[in-house]
């Protein structure tokens, strides 16, 4: 700011040198209102060149933010909260809370169902890591530091909302299996950096994809948690670096994944071992260019450090750049992110050596060339506010050249010195570059590198640059190129913003300031507003702010705007403002708009011609030259405006730039302003005005010669000729004028020296009243014989006689006075013309004395003939006669006090002697004054005659005392003795104070009171000052010091030497102020303001004042070295203001912030860390709100206070409440209530006491307490009982007329609560009557002879293995052949070759070693999903149906594996998903060995509950179009509705199924489809569903009578309409009675109009319940809602109802899958049991909960429940959506029958589970004993276990095509062909049986015309 200043003034300065006049004050119109601009000036300046538009502060800390620029929208992430903010005011558009939860860094996400933990979850705040748009999907990524870097797909346009559940919720389709390294994703730790980057979509692919760095949070980082547990379930393998899949609209299961194709692996992850070498801390990452042209490429930047090593001394962080190729275009390729992962350093640093390096990376941002970077040089101490800091720019082109280098380097010409590959990388290479032979290397590989390259890379010289600025404690930067400059934006870490303007050569060429959240860091990453970039938004660790990147309005001239260079701000011509570019109308077109860069001489500017105007001369107009930047003036609107709205036309000849002439009208005569007094000319300012603004401005002036003879009358002629207009002097007519012929004709003078003038002559005093005559001489005195007079001032008016022509006397001259002196002015006039004088150049003056005034003493009478006054002495002081002798002597000198009366023996004290005659002159007494033998040397310049004589003492040998004598001829003598003594100086205290100084010493010690003066210097060259002396002390106030440190202090007489003692001061460090609270004050302030810092013992006095607002200081107290308390001052308003602390006097200022270079002087005097909020003082009043409360003494008295809410906080402590003088103790406080009470008497003299309340300052009596006991207070009682009597009779009637109203009403509401009570008894009556007969009547209904409908084998296998391939349904046409149950179709050309081929891959898959290493090199590849695993599983179990007790070794094997893996981890969660070949095998095995009990055992069982649930939920009402239903097991599910229903019988005939007519029961509520689905269902009732006839397939009509009849459907034109919305139609809607006749056919044409009728859109349609009706109540008339009023949750018990009905059957199902048939037993379940705790034997699993957790989930909820809620994998029949509810809560039981867990329920719990609660225990019972009796059976062989599995693959041989099944497997072979054969290779068995050979024969037999085969066939 130094260089503003300086180079503020010059340009002042050269201005008033520019003008052609006096800087005198122009004249300008008054404006109406001058103080307005001025205050809007000052607030503008306040804010500098940046403005602050907008803040959003933040509760808690913020993390991050993103700006959606197309929608105008803010994302913050906060510490556990998400907010969306509009961009133009950041206003709170939604918000959304993400914590905190409960969480444990050793714990895997809850997001993993099958990962359990064992440590304990504690509530843990959620901080957020990644916050991205990816507007291409509508999302917002948002990742946490909660469940280890779980990341979430959040709504773009409202944040509130989650896009994209991932993991789904509820199951789709398709099961999404989900893996740790999908859900760790950020940094799991507060404090390890993350970054994240939304990357394009990759060619071929829909969606985007997200780039994320990461700090390792693992084992032996110092994030990890200390636990007895080595344990890491941040998954050990989260990469460092990683793409992840960001497509939210395709496949989920591979949502945040790796496997991106055509790259298996993009991931970048450090070797375990190197971990501690390489510890990664990300800044940022980015794209560059951000928009490439088509075919460009684009690049992912990583800005990262490589943090030191803890301990290691020589070890420094490096600043790394990591780059990453992007596919080009559409045809571009994807690469491994390792393929072209480079790096290389960055190196900021000085020429001071390694001294000046900034090593460590805060901050990065890219522009179009250059990308800038902000560097710290890290501190030993933590005090990071100081740490240095610098900004560097680096070439993205010189990036690119050390890229390009690197790889020559690497491959082409081996330099070890320049590239390295980085081995610490699991994917990389290899260890070293090697050249590469015979390979020319593309362009494109330069680049990017490539597979068959070493990689990645990193550059071993780093790329330098040297500081383009330099400022401690810099944390953020953004840049913006303007004009011609760049223009840096540096946050800082106390809360400032710091703009600079770089020229094109990066010299910082101005620099601004303004705080943005003074102590609160800025983030390291600021952006620019996407939508207008002349916004930035920036974040703090608590605000998000808007900031205007330049407040250019503050300038309010173009010479400051341009020369304050700031490239956005520039001077805007036309509209004479400083403005943004964009700002300024037409600014695209030339000299509207002046840049700095153009520089202040660009400024529009304008000469006036003339620019002298003679008053009394006629002028035509007037010529302006208008130079600067300026558009053509041509054909504008144009005027001159002089102020005071006077105006005169002005007009430009033609278009020029440049330079531009114009003619401007003068001004009329009549409105020349007047001449100001004494002045013969008045400074018109005019301004150029084009349209309706004044664009640039000029002065001119009017002057008139006439008005100088007025100006100066003494110096007429004079100033006449002197002036600096053209003016001429007529010596006759003693005028002075403008035009010279007006002069008469005689010689007149042309130079002022020509001028008729006085000469000056000194004049002998005069005696006062003496007559004399003066003689006067004159110059050039052309007019002698002129009568002329002498004046002595007005009234003194004497003859002047001519003597000669030069000569002239005053004759007769008597001039008088009554003082000592007075001096009278003598100039010659013309007669009879008063105020016309001669020239008097050099005024001449008369001295006229009077010897009786002002001499009381001889000396001082006699001593005035040095002054030339003739006075004598004679009984006082006369004038002397002519012939009187000359004066005599005078008596001897009288000395009447002489001061100081001590001094120190050095002398030098300055003796002031007072008395009279002390001599007429200074040499009567230079060396006549003595103390003792000591002279003492009088000084001239303190000498009065006679008065008062000032000596300097001389040195004494020794301390004496004596008089002061004074010899003048005569000797006088004091009557006080002057003493010499010697001072004495001991101790001084305190002895330390801080460095800021202001702190009061005292030095002790003895004669300190001595002497004239007194010096007390610190450091030998400071003073203290304000210095108080006593005998014994004296204190002063230390001054401020430069450093903490001991200095000296000397204590100086006389201005001689110190005395001598060794006093030393120590400064120490300042004080600091680290903290106020609380920061709320009530207006009136007194509120106790606690100040915490540190150092307070030295401080001596503090106040605190506020800024602005603030009334009048307080003074603080210092409670001890930590802790001040402040009342805090009053207020004018309610604001927020800066606090002011001043301690020792001295205003406290944070040195951290002084010491930022970055600050100007202003902003750091101005800048207070600290603001008080002020808020309306408290309101308070009684509970009742009166004003007197009566009180009788003796009695305790209470009182309740209410207070208005506030928001500042009061603690109970800060009330004080007073009765008259007697304080009321607080017992109570809340928000709203104060309850105190008074436990002494009060006195009753006063009678009435006033209730006070004090906050601070603030005292509100908020009521008066009265005392009893008076004779007044009996009668006025009296008085008021009467009145009250007479109210309460009239209240009495007005009471029992509203009772009697009031009872009737109350009868009302009885007979509604009665009614209501006996509906709902009416139901809970109705549900126990259907429990109890609903039961046997199914049970009769089921009991009759009906086949069930058993899939065969082969269909169920094709269900069970492959259940994707079901319709939407859940049931697929048994016509509708799978593919493996039909031919192998291909070509007949390629048959025998395939053939030959699929037979030899068949007798691989059935050797043992090759079908292993086959099955686990597949699982290794990360983009072997697992549906593949799943298909290859179930293709596997096809193709070895045959063989089952090969297949069941297979299985065993990998099952051993697979135990092994979670017996390291964690055993129970093995088999509880299926994530692998073997448990999908395990799967596909129970299926097939349970398949003859499900069919002997279970099936009748489980299809009577199939029956039953149908037929108990066909009993009630069932809407049509929701699908709820009267009865029901699952709440979601039930009609809460009492729908009065009645059964109708009708008689049905239809020709389609065999049958004449049937009699079907249907209910009256139901539709027409509904009644076509039960007439269908009892005609077909033995036809498996699959061939039923659906019933928009068939035509309904009723025979109304013999000859009428009607096709019934659910719309047509008598379809009733309720509130908008359609009613289907119903058997009760057509009036169709008992037992009436329907026929039903076959129909022609199938009525697609309706559609499915529960897709109905429920806006249009509606069945049995109007969607709205919850929502339309309260609009229904009270009886309306009064009968429909019954509570949804009644109807409840009719779950129970369900439950009752269908108990027995669901009983009858467990016990048959439960249980062990004697001539059946479970053979497999035995087997595979057997095996289960034959591996945990081996393991030392002895836990019998893991063992009954293996069991059951290999069993029970691997096969049965599939079974369970998947009826159609055995059944021919048709599963409803809602069947399919109610086996979902039949499911859930049998899960929690299986768990070993104690279900915690209570009333909040879902139903579904609560409904079978109560028998879940006896059901745990039946598992439990079932699992026993598998154990007590008789082990199984192998020999019998394999028989019994060929038994089962001979039952069901020759059922399925293996051919098929064989080729299927192959394409996974081929597929993964390469890394088959690299496992078959590293396996010794495989290798020794030549394996891989046999494997090679298959691909050669199959692989040419195998895909051709599939695509001919």
């Amino acid at each position: 700011m130094a260089r503003r200043a300086a180079g503020g003034a010059p340009l002042s300065a050269r201005a008033a040198a520019a003008s052609p006049l006096p800087p005198r004050p122009p004249f300008r119109a008054p404006s109406p209102c001058p103080l307005l601009p001025l205050l809007l000036l000052l607030g503008a300046a306040r804010a500098g060149a940046l403005e602050i538009q907008r803040r959003f502060p933040s509760p808690t800390p913020t993390n991050n933010f993103a700006l959606d620029g197309a929608a105008g929208t803010v994302y913050l992430a906060a510490v556990n909260r998400l907010y969306q903010l509009s961009g133009a005011n950041l206003s709170l558009e939604a918000e959304a809370a993400v914590g905190p939860v409960a969480d444990s860094p050793l714990c895997h996400a809850p997001q993993l169902p099958q990962a359990s933990c064992e440590h304990p979850r504690r509530l843990t705040d959620n901080y957020n890591k990644i916050l991205q748009l990816d507007p291409g999907q509508g999302l917002v990524v948002v990742c946490g530091s909660i469940y280890q870097g779980f990341c979430q797909l959040r709504r773009r346009g409202n944040i509130s909302a989650v896009a994209v559940r991932f993991p789904p919720a509820a199951p789709p389709a398709e099961p999404v299996t989900v893996f740790p390294s999908m859900l760790n994703v950020a940094a799991n730790h507060p404090n390890a950096s993350t970054v994240g980057l939304v990357l394009p979509p990759a060619a071929g692919t829909g969606g985007s994809r997200l780039l994320v760095g990461a700090t390792y949070t693992g084992y032996g980082s110092a994030f990890f948690p200390r636990n007895r547990s080595l344990e890491d379930h941040r998954f050990e393998n989260t990469p460092e670096i990683a793409i992840r899949s960001l497509d939210a609209r395709g496949d989920l299961a591979k949502l945040f994944t790796f496997d991106l194709n055509p790259s298996d692996d993009n991931i970048l992850k450090i070797k375990q071992g190197a971990k501690e070498q390489h510890k990664l801390g990300f800044v940022r990452a980015f794209l560059h260019p951000p928009d490439p042209p088509p075919g460009a490429p684009s690049y992912a930047y990583l800005a990262l450090n490589s943090e030191a090593r803890a301990g290691d001394k020589e070890s420094q962080a490096r600043s790394l750049l990591a780059r990453i190729c992007l596919p080009r275009g559409a045809g571009g390729d994807a690469k491994k992110l390792t393929e072209s992962y480079i790096q290389l350093g960055l190196q900021c640093a000085g020429g001071a050596g390694r001294g000046d390096l900034y090593s460590r990376l805060v901050s990065v941002f890219p522009a179009r060339e250059l990308l800038f970077a902000v560097f710290e040089r890290p501190q030993g101490s933590p005090a990071s506010r100081s740490t240095p800091a610098a900004l560097c720019a680096f070439r993205f082109a010189d990036v690119q050249a050390a890229i390009r280098a690197a790889r020559t380097a690497c491959f082409v010409e081996p330099a070890p010195d320049v590239v390295a590959v980085l081995d610490s990388v699991v994917q990389g290479t290899g260890p070293a570059c090697e050249r590469k032979r015979n390979i020319q290397l593309q362009p494109e590989q330069l680049d990017c590198g490539a597979a068959h390259l070493q990689h990645p890379l990193s550059i071993l010289q780093p790329l330098k640059a040297t500081p383009v600025f330099r400022a401690p404690g810099l944390s953020s930067v953004a840049v913006a190129s303007v004009s011609n400059y760049t223009v840096v934006f540096l946050g800082t870490v106390s809360g400032r913003l710091l703009k600079i303007n770089l020229n094109e050569s990066m010299q910082v060429v101005s620099r601004r300031v303004v705080t943005v959240a003074y102590g609160e860091p800025v983030h390291h990453v600021m952006q620019f507003d996407p939508a207008d970039p002349g916004y930035l938004y920036l974040m703090t660790s608590h605000q998000m702010a808007r900031v205007r990147v330049a407040a250019c309005a503050v300038h309010a001239t173009c010479g400051d705007c341009v020369g304050a260079a700031d490239a956005y701000c520039g001077w805007c011509a036309l509209e004479t403002r400083c403005t943004l570019q964009q700002d300024c109308a037409n600014y695209s077109q030339q000299h509207f708009w002046t840049s700095a860069s153009e520089g202040p001489s660009r400024c529009p500017a304008m000469t006036v011609l003339p620019a002298e105007i003679d008053v009394h001369q006629e002028y035509p107009g007037m010529i302006l030259q208008i130079s600067g930047s300026l558009p053509s003036l041509s054909g504008m609107e144009m005027a001159c405006d002089y102020g005071n709205n006077i105006r005169t036309v002005a007009r430009v000849p033609g278009p020029a730039f440049g330079h531009q002439i114009a003619y401007c009208n003068l001004l009329p005569r009549d409105q020349f302003p007047p001449f100001p007094p004494h002045q013969d000319h008045v400074i018109v300012e005019m301004s150029v005005r084009v349209n309706g603004r004044n664009i640039v401005r000029a002065n001119f002036t009017i002057y008139n010669c006439s008005r100088i003879g007025q100006v100066y009358p003494h110096t007429a002629c004079t100033s006449c000729l002197s002036a600096q207009w053209p003016c001429f002097w007529c010596t006759q007519q003693h005028a002075c004028v403008s035009n010279q012929s007006r002069c008469e004709a005689s010689p007149n003078p042309m130079s002022p020296q020509d001028c008729p003038q006085i000469l000056p002559s000194r004049l002998a005093p005069m005696p006062t009243g003496s007559l004399q005559s003066i003689p006067v001489h004159l110059a050039n005195a052309a007019f002698q014989g002129a009568a002329l007079e002498c004046s002595f001032g007005p009234e003194e008016i004497f003859e002047a006689e001519w003597v000669n022509e030069s000569t002239v006397h005053c004759n007769q001259v008597v001039l008088h006075t009554t003082q000592k002196s007075q001096m009278f002015p003598l100039s010659l006039q013309l007669k009879g013309q008063p105020a016309r004088f001669l020239d008097s150049p050099d005024p001449i003056t008369v001295e006229v004395y009077n010897c009786a005034m002002g001499s009381p003493d001889c000396s001082q009478c006699l001593g005035r003939e040095d002054l030339g006054h003739l006075c004598v002495w004679s009984d006082g002081c006369r004038l002397r006669g002519p012939l009187q002798p000359l004066p005599g002597t005078c008596p001897a000198p009288e000395i009447r006090a002489i001061e100081p009366l001590s001094g120190p023996l050095d002398g030098g004290t300055l003796l002031t002697i007072r008395g009279r005659n002390l001599g007429r002159r200074l040499s009567d007494v230079a060396h006549g004054v003595w103390i003792g033998s000591v002279a003492c040397e009088p000084l001239a310049d303190r000498y009065t005659v006679s008065e008062e004589i000032v000596c300097a003492t001389g040195p004494a040998p020794e301390a004496f005392s004596d008089v002061v004598t004074v010899n003048a001829s005569k000797e006088g003598k004091s009557r006080e003795r002057f003493s010499y003594v010697l001072p004495q100086v001991q101790f001084l205290e305190p002895d330390k104070g801080p460095k800021a100084g202001g702190t009061r010493i005292t030095i002790h010690g003895s004669d300190l009171h001595v002497g004239s003066e007194l010096q007390v210097l610190v450091n030998d060259t400071e003073p203290c000052t304000e210095l108080v002396r006593m005998d014994t002390s004296i204190t002063c106030t230390v001054p401020e010091g430069a450093l903490p440190a001991p200095v000296s202090v000397c204590v100086r007489f006389e201005r001689r030497g110190c005395v001598h003692s060794n006093l030393t001061f120590q400064y120490m460090q300042n004080p600091v102020i680290t903290a106020i609270s609380p920061r709320r004050s009530p207006v009136s302030g007194g509120r106790t303001i606690t100040v915490a810092g540190e150092r307070f013992h030295m401080v001596q006095n503090v106040s605190m004042a506020v800024h602005h607002i603030g009334r009048e200081p307080t003074l603080c107290k210092v409670l001890n070295s930590t802790l001040i308390t402040c009342p805090s001052p009053g207020a004018l308003s309610n604001a927020s203001a800066p606090v002011d602390f001043f301690i020792n006097g001295r205003a406290y200022t944070d040195e951290a912030a002084v010491a930022e270079e970055l600050l100007d002087p202003q902003e750091a005097r101005r800048g207070s860390r600290f603001r008080l909020d002020y808020l309306p003082d408290p309101q308070f009043s009684t509970a009742k709100r009166e004003k007197w409360i009566k009180h009788h003494p003796g009695e305790p008295l209470t009182l309740v206070i209410h207070k208005e809410q506030d928001s500042l906080g009061l603690e109970s402590h800060e009330y004080r409440i007073k009765i008259g003088q007697v304080a009321c103790d607080i017992q109570i406080v809340s928000d709203r209530v104060i309850h105190c009470s008074v436990n002494e008497s009060l006195g009753t003299a006063e009678g009435q006491l006033p209730i006070t309340i004090q906050v601070g300052n603030f005292n509100q009596t908020i009521a008066t307490l009265q005392l009893g006991g008076s004779e007044t207070a009996i009668i006025v009682s009296i008085v008021i009982c009467s009145v009250l009597l007479l109210l309460s009779v009239v209240a009495l009637f007005v009471f029992c007329t509203k009772s009697r109203r009031a009872e009737r009403y109350w009868q009302k509401t009885l007979l509604q609560m009665e009614e209501m009570e006996s509906q709902i008894r009416e139901e809970i009556r109705k549900g126990f009557a259907e429990l109890q007969t609903d039961m046997t009547d199914l049970t009769k209904e089921l009991n009759r002879s009906q086949g069930i409908p058993f899939l065969e084998y082969k269909h169920f296998v094709t269900r069970t293995f492959f259940p994707k391939t079901l319709n939407s349904q859940g049931s697929a046409p048994v016509q509708e052949t799978h593919p493996l149950l039909g031919e192998w179709k291909i070509p007949e050309s390629c048959r025998p070759n395939m053939e030959e081929g699929i037979s030899l891959f068949s007798s691989l898959l059935n050797n043992k070693h090759f079908l292993i290493v086959f099955v686990h090199a597949l699982e290794q590849q990360k983009d072997f999903a697992v549906r593949d695993r799943c298909s290859l599983a179930s293709l596997l179990t096809i193709a070895l149906h045959g063989k089952l007790e090969y297949y069941t070794g297979i299985m065993k094997e990998l099952l051993v594996d697979l135990i092994d893996a979670s017996a390291a981890k964690n055993p129970k969660l093995m088999l509880r998903r299926t994530e692998s070949v073997v448990e999908k095998m395990l799967t596909n095995w129970m299926s097939i060995c349970m398949y003859s009990c499900l069919r002997e055992t279970v099936g009748e069982p489980f299809f009577l509950l199939l029956c039953a649930i149908k037929q108990q939920i066909n009993k009630g009402s069932i809407d049509a179009i929701t699908g709820k239903a009267r009865y029901t097991l699952n709440e979601e599910w039930l009609l809460r509705e009492n729908i009065e229903a009645k059964p109708r019988n009708l008689n049905v005939s239809f020709q389609g199924c065999g049958m004449d007519s049937l009699s079907v029961r249907a209910m009256d509520t139901d539709t027409l489809t509904q009644v076509k689905e039960k007439i269908l269902e009892a005609f077909c009732k033995n036809v498996p569903y699959s061939q039923w006839p659906r019933a928009e397939d068939v035509d309904l009509e009723w025979f109304a009578s013999s000859t009428q009849s009607y096709i019934l459907r659910d719309l047509d034109d008598t379809s009733v309409v309720e509130d908008g919305r359609k009613k289907l139609n119903t058997l009760a809607h057509y009036k169709i009675p008992e037992g009436a006749s329907l026929a039903m056919s076959l129909t022609d044409k199938k009525d697609n109009t309706l559609g499915r009728v529960k897709d109905l859109d429920t806006e249009k349609y509606f069945h049995l319940v109007l969607p709205t009706d919850e929502l339309a109540e309260p609009k229904k008339s009270h009886r309306q809602s009064h009968r429909k009023k019954v509570l949804p949750e009644i109807y409840l018990t009719r779950l129970l109802s369900t439950k009752g009905t269908l108990q027995k059957f669901l009983d009858d199902l467990f016990k048959a899958i439960l249980s062990i048939r004697e001539d059946k037993p479970p053979l497999a379940v035995k087997y595979f049991f057997d095996f289960l705790e034959e591996q945990a034997e081996k393991r030392g699993i002895s836990d019998p909960d893991t063992l009954h957790i293996w069991k059951t989930n290999s069993l029970p909820l691997r096969f049965w429940v599939n079974i369970l809620k998947n009826p159609q994998f055995v059944f021919d029949i048709d599963k409803t959506d809602h069947i399919d509810a109610c086996l979902s809560v039949i499911a859930q039981a049998f899960i929690d029958a299986c768990s070993i867990s104690d279900l915690q329920l209570g009333k909040d719990s879902p139903t579904n589970k609560l409904l079978y609660a109560k028998e879940i225990p006896e059901y745990r019972k039946i598992v439990q004993r079932y699992y026993k009796q598998i154990h007590d059976m008789t082990p199984l062989s192998e020999q019998e276990m394999n028989a019994h599995l060929a038994e089962e693959s001979r039952k069901y041989q020759n059922e399925f095509n293996t051919n098929v099944a064989m080729a299927e497997i192959y394409k996974y072979a081929k597929r993964y062909r390469t890394q088959i054969m690299t496992a078959l290779e590293a396996n010794p068995t495989a290798r020794r049986t030549q394996l891989q050979h046999k494997f090679e024969q298959v691909v050669a037999l199959m692989e040419d015309n195998i895909y051709e085969c599939y695509s001919e066939a």
